[in-house]
């Protein structure tokens, strides 16, 4: 008798998490992760272990808003039974905000074309207490509008070496950045400066080197157009300071059609 054979989804899941508690995305042995949280609760919901692709690999303590992953399951489970499920099974500090059915070729990392990271600054001689965890604290004064003209220099297809971290694997480090936004008040909070950075796809530890490079700026260290010297030269020891990974979250990620399929959770 010929046995049924089983059919696989592709799922795609929208993440939102504070990082602080983690050792970052990805699984590793004896530490606690995002990855390793979810795969633990799709086994604990459905019996079946499963590999959980993210579309980034956040650091340490970095979080996210939109985080988007990416499974092939055997599960039948509908997709509003699996988001619910899987939130009753993780800690309170990573949320699933959506699942959905998505094409076979779906695969989070893979198919991204977009990703926007913000960098949270909380701009006051005193420390913030109830934001402590998610903004890097500078006390001293910013020129925020020279930190936008500043980071104009940036936006486009460059080689962005000097702002890439020791240890990257990347074979490239040509990127292309479309947005860069730097901006006071957000949040309805007048000591928070925001840096947007949205771009095809991001370094290790550019975005934290970026917000590093411009408060040396905005703080009166460099001028502006310190930043085109350190674009080309290519070399990261001419750059600012990286910062903090409490300060970064993971915005949203863009694909090149929206997963408006049936069975998606509403």
């Amino acid at each position: 008798m010929a046995r049924t054979k089983i059919l696989m989804r592709c799922i795609k899941l929208t993440i939102a998490y504070d990082g602080t508690s983690y050792s970052g995305w990805q699984r590793q042995p004896g530490q606690l992760t995002v990855q390793g949280a979810l795969e633990s609760a799709w086994k604990s919901l459905t019996g079946e272990s499963v590999r959980i692709a993210g579309s980034s690999r956040t650091d340490a303590g970095v979080h996210a808003l939109g985080q988007v992953a990416s499974l092939v399951t055997e599960s039948r489970l509908e997709t509003r039974i699996l988001r619910n499920g899987l939130n009753a099974k993780l800690s309170t500090d990573i949320v699933v905000l959506e699942v959905e059915e998505a094409p076979a070729d779906f695969h989070a990392t893979d198919t991204a074309r977009r990703k926007r990271y913000r960098y949270q600054i909380h701009n006051h001689r005193l420390r913030t207490v109830l934001n402590q965890r998610i903004t890097w604290h500078v006390p001293y004064a910013l020129d925020v509008e020279a930190m936008h003209r500043a980071g104009q220099g940036l936006v486009g297809r460059h080689d962005f070496a000097c702002f890439q971290s020791v240890g990257s694997q990347r074979e490239s480090t040509i990127r292309t950045i479309h947005e860069l936004l730097v901006r006071k008040g957000q949040g309805g909070e007048p000591d928070r400066v925001d840096i947007e950075v949205e771009g095809d796809g991001f370094l290790y530890h550019m975005v934290r080197t970026i917000a590093g490079t411009l408060v040396e700026i905005g703080r009166g260290a460099r001028p502006e157009t310190w930043i085109a010297d350190v674009l080309a030269s290519r070399d990261r020891s001419l750059a600012g300071p990286t910062a903090p990974p409490h300060g970064l979250f993971l915005v949203s990620v863009h694909y090149h059609s929206q997963l408006n399929l049936p069975n998606s959770n509403s």
